[in-house]
């Protein structure tokens, strides 16, 4: 999954404020009332509550320094891996499944075996693009909001030679395609899991549209990243692998349309990106069950990890939705699913509620915090937001969540 090193703002909207909140605009985003940023997700009104709250702020602060790390790294790409694609080409992205081991009981190890929930750390060496991707996003992100937050170039500018060698520059660029994302040694040389990889880059995105203001980025730069995610929204698509992720049943639909109608927003693509958002209310009748639950992530040994991580995309592309005019959160499925019942049955486990009572080998109370906190803030829920806060003391500043805002 994609890192976060966002920030995220202090819980509860009044009435009054969600009447004069930012408007996202489709494809334009939410620049007219951003001073030219074309963010998406990333609430000019959140951001500017943690601006004013000064760069001593410890929220802020740890962005910053993030962000100075990120000044000495980098950059990244995938021409850089040390091994080759299947294709012969170094410009595609290549990774390996998180959960595929190799079989002790065979010389070689191959094929693979499946280990559900326990990651191999083969897949994060330099043989791989994975550990490459993320950091590359990471520091975007972390670039991006620090020039937001002090206004020096110098975090804009580096952030501009992250993305031009990772996306634009012809000698090492990657091709927009996930051919051989989480490949299986001895199985298949890409899975249509792959595809859940760029969730890296709806981040870079966001971090884009914080990035106009310094001129850092030409017109050419920006034309070329906008035609390389209309690219890659594309392949998705059209490929035999993005239309086998979006014909899946679990949290890789949903997290599918949420890279997809990112894409479309950022690329232009109005059409595209309503289409995913109106598409959706299948995958709320079909993941979420009449009590709320999410049938298909309670079957998998990280059972509260991937039901709130996929409910917290789910209120993501409800967050995006709205650029375009659609309201998921006044969707009722068949049975009576919502993402208000969805939200309710998880929240009933956070903070001092029910005991979990499915499998979960590496609990992450973090997710919960995420989740509660987007969607106090789509619902303005004064007892979601109390619940988030029994877990603010210890994630509340190293994550920080600045996506979704109030329903319409």
């Amino acid at each position: 999954m994609r890192s976060l090193i966002i920030a995220s703002l202090a819980l509860g909207l009044s009435a009054s404020t969600a009447l004069t909140a930012p408007v996202c605009d489709g494809v334009k985003g939410y620049s007219a009332a951003f001073e030219g940023r074309r963010t998406f997700g990333w609430s000019p009104e959140r951001l500017e509550s943690f601006k004013a709250k000064g760069p001593a702020a410890a929220s802020v602060a740890r962005v910053i320094k993030d962000a100075d790390k990120a000044l000495k790294a980098g950059p990244w790409s995938v021409t850089y891996k040390t091994r080759t694609p299947p294709s012969g080409d170094k410009h595609d992205y290549m990774s390996m499944g998180p959960y595929w081991w190799p079989d002790p009981a065979v010389p070689g190890g191959e094929p693979y075996i499946r280990r559900d929930g326990q990651v191999n750390p083969e897949r994060a060496t330099d043989a791989f693009d994975r550990t490459a991707v993320t950091r590359m996003a990471d520091a975007v992100e972390a670039l991006s909001l620090a020039y937001y937050f002090t206004g020096d170039k110098a975090y804009a500018e580096h952030a501009v030679l992250i993305l031009r060698v990772w996306f634009l520059d012809p000698q090492t660029k990657m091709n927009p395609n996930v051919s051989f994302g989480q490949g299986v040694p001895g199985r298949t040389r890409g899975r249509a899991e792959g595809l859940i990889d760029m969730e890296n880059l709806i981040g870079v995105v966001e971090g884009v549209g914080l990035l106009g203001p310094s001129g850092a980025l030409t017109a050419q730069d920006t034309a070329g990243l906008k035609q390389w995610f209309s690219d890659m929204a594309d392949w998705f698509v059209n490929d035999p692998l993005g239309k086998e992720e979006a014909a899946a049943l679990n949290n890789h639909a949903v997290h599918y349309d949420h890279q997809l109608i990112t894409f479309a927003l950022f690329a232009g693509r109005a059409d595209l990106a309503r289409q995913v958002a109106m598409g959706f209310t299948k995958r709320i009748d079909a993941q979420i069950a009449a009590d709320g639950s999410q049938p298909k992530e309670l079957e998998r040994t990280r059972s509260q990890h991937y039901s709130y991580t996929n409910l917290s995309a789910m209120l993501d592309i409800a967050a995006l939705s709205r650029c375009v005019g659609v309201d998921l959160w006044a969707h009722k499925g068949p049975q009576g699913q919502s993402l208000r019942t969805a939200v309710d049955f998880h929240a009933a486990f956070a903070g001092d509620g029910k005991p979990w009572a499915w499998k979960e080998i590496s609990p992450e109370p973090e997710m919960v915090y995420q989740m509660l906190l987007k969607a106090a803030a789509a619902t303005n829920d004064a007892v979601l937001a109390s619940k988030a806060e029994t877990y603010a003391a210890q994630h509340g500043e190293r994550r920080f969540v600045l996506r979704d805002g109030p329903a319409f």
